[in-house]
């Protein structure tokens, strides 16, 4: 049975102007699985506020991430596209060792490449099997549910469904945990160690965990096990919450004020990671390595460092090979 897998990520403008910036977030900020609020309240502040005004505001710091570099590496367009393919194409190289009957894709939930276009394709070159991989360690309703969603609209009308699986989540994958575990080691034997690690993950509004989303015991459980993976103490180490938006109360404690309150409390030096996210994008390139490395230093505090994403790390494809292969058929066919 020839098999494919279809790596998936958020999904991103096209390019770094206030149009595609407005468009993504049109389709982004439009699903309901993202934004809750009722849609006869939620449509027209979007449409009316939102879109009219926050992509001029953004452009520029999408501008500023285009075509740079992390961590000394170049990144053509887009980060979190860039990395996305290059871990597709990565995950290919290590799959075909062992299987050459399997193919990587990507896409993205919102821009392109779309899922229902990638499956299209991948159908059409005869593959009867999918494992569709959300790079999203923790799971939410609001990032891999909407991905359901999708898969369950793509094929809601056919007869002939092929077999077709989600990963949900994957925070308590030991590689993916000693994934995360190696680049803070490799970061402190550069740089040293500083007083405090702070893990920061993308925030969600706290009504979504009363209504049963799982996402912030699994964010907890990722930063015990990531701290005891380290052998970190206590006092050595704290979780987070970034990007909250609007005025409803999110999940706490929130990465800005925690930085602040550090550094106003006598924390000279504080290293930060992104546990939630795969690839660095706007949230992190933007938002924690500027933004909160600002609000850290003017509180008084002396040295800040972001640890970037694990995206083409070996043991990252080698964490994402070992998930993948867990959910492989057994049998093995040229496609």
């Amino acid at each position: 049975m020839s098999t494919a897998v279809i790596l998936m990520n958020l999904g991103t403008p096209l390019e770094p102007t206030a149009p595609a910036v407005r468009k993504f977030l049109r389709d982004f900020l439009s699903d309901s699985r993202v934004v809750e609020i009722p849609r006869p309240l939620w449509l027209p502040i979007l449409h009316g506020f939102i879109l009219p005004l926050r992509p001029r505001r953004i452009a520029p710091a999408y501008a500023q991430i285009w075509d740079s570099s992390v961590d000394g590496e170049p990144v053509e367009g887009s980060p979190l596209l860039y990395y996305t393919r290059r871990q597709a194409e990565l995950l290919q190289a290590r799959l075909a060792e062992e299987r050459p009957d399997i193919t990587v894709s990507h896409a993205v939930t919102y821009g392109e490449p779309g899922l229902q276009t990638v499956i299209e394709r991948l159908r059409r070159e005869g593959f009867v099997s999918f494992i569709v991989f959300p790079l999203y360690p923790q799971y939410s309703a609001t990032t891999t549910g909407p991905i359901y969603d999708q898969v369950a609209h793509i094929f809601r009308r056919n007869r002939d469904i092929p077999d077709i699986r989600v990963i949900r989540d994957y925070y308590r994958h030991p590689l993916y945990i000693r994934a995360l575990a190696n680049s803070v080691r490799e970061h402190w034997e550069k740089r040293g160690a500083a007083e405090k690690l702070l893990l920061s993950f993308h925030g969600i509004p706290k009504a979504n965990i009363r209504k049963g989303d799982p996402y912030y015991q699994q964010c907890q459980e990722t930063a015990e096990h990531l701290a005891a993976e380290l052998g970190l103490e206590d006092d050595r180490w704290q979780f987070s919450f970034q990007s909250r938006f609007g005025k409803a109360e999110w999940l706490q404690p929130y990465t800005d004020r925690t930085l602040m309150e550090w550094g106003k409390s006598g924390v000279t030096s504080v290293d930060v990671i992104c546990p939630a996210f795969s690839a660095d994008c706007l949230e992190t390139l933007e938002e924690i390595s500027v933004e909160n490395r600002a609000n850290f230093l003017q509180a008084g505090g002396k040295a800040y460092h972001y640890i970037p994403a694990l995206n083409l790390r070996g043991d990252h494809i080698e964490a994402l090979a070992a998930i993948v292969q867990e959910q492989l058929p057994n049998s093995c066919s040229s496609a």
